[in-house]
C-alpha cells in the first residue's frame, strides 16, 4: 500500500487547483447541456487530452445538507445511480481520506463498469465547503473494472446570499475514463451524467 509523503500538502495543492478552476472567466466555458435547473459547460482540460466540465445549478437546501449527501460515505451509495459500491481506505483526518469506488456501465454498456481511488478532502470555502479530490496510483487493480483517473475535481457549495435555505452547487469534474472509448462517447456521457447528479441529489433531498 502506497504511502502520501504529506497528505495534508497534497490536498492542499489540489484545493488551490480547484480554487483556480472556480475563478476562470465565463468567457472561457462553451455550454455543453443546459437544462431549467442545471448548465454544463466545458473547456479543453490543461491536465489531459480531454475536457474540464463545469457544472452548476442551485439546490432547495441548506449547504450543509447538500454537502452530507455528496461527502465520501453511506449516503452517497444511497442515492447515487451511477456509483455502485465504496469504501474507505485510509483516513487521515475527519475531513481527508483515501476511497476506491466503483461505477455502473453507460451509454448502454458502451462505457464499461470503471474503478477509481481518490484522495478526498473537504475545507471551509467563504460561508459554505469545498469538497475537492483526485485520483491516486495506490492499491490493486480489480479484474473486472477498468481503472479510471480523476483529475483535480470538486463541488462547491455556498449559501445564496438572498435565500440562506438555498444553496448554489458548482462542480468541476475532469475524469480519464481510459481504456478503448471514444471521446464523443465520453463527452456526450460526461454532461448527462451531471446532468443526472443534480437530478438524482434533488430527489433523495426532498425525501431527508
Amino acid at each position: 500500500m502506497e504511502v502520501l509523503p504529506d497528505a495534508t500538502a497534497f490536498a492542499t495543492k489540489v484545493q488551490n487547483t480547484l480554487i483556480q478552476y472556480h475563478n476562470i472567466e465565463d468567457d472561457k466555458w462553451r455550454v455543453a447541456k443546459k437544462m431549467k435547473d442545471v448548465t454544463i459547460w466545458r473547456k479543453p482540460s490543461e491536465e489531459f487530452n480531454g475536457y474540464l466540465f463545469k457544472a452548476q445549478g442551485i439546490i432547495d437546501d441548506v449547504f450543509n445538507n447538500v454537502m452530507d449527501h455528496i461527502l465520501p460515505g453511506p449516503c452517497r451509495l444511497d442515492w447515487d445511480s451511477l456509483m455502485t459500491s465504496m469504501d474507505i481506505l485510509e483516513q487521515f483526518e475527519e475531513n481527508c481520506c483515501v476511497l476506491r469506488y466503483t461505477t455502473a456501465g453507460q451509454l448502454w454498456n458502451i462505457i464499461s463498469p470503471r474503478e477509481f481511488v481518490d484522495l478526498s478532502y473537504t475545507v471551509a470555502y467563504e460561508e459554505g465547503l469545498l469538497s475537492c479530490g483526485v485520483s491516486l496510483d495506490w492499491g490493486e487493480k480489480k479484474p473486472e473494472f477498468v481503472r479510471g483517473y480523476n483529475h483535480p475535481c470538486g463541488w462547491f457549495c455556498v449559501p445564496l446570499k438572498d435565500n440562506t435555505k438555498q444553496s448554489l452547487l458548482t462542480g468541476y469534474i475532469q475524469t480519464d475514463l481510459r481504456g478503448m472509448i471514444p471521446q464523443s462517447a465520453v463527452d456526450t456521457a460526461m454532461a448527462s451524467t451531471l446532468i443526472n447528479f443534480y437530478g438524482d441529489l434533488r430527489k433523495a433531498l426532498r425525501k431527508a
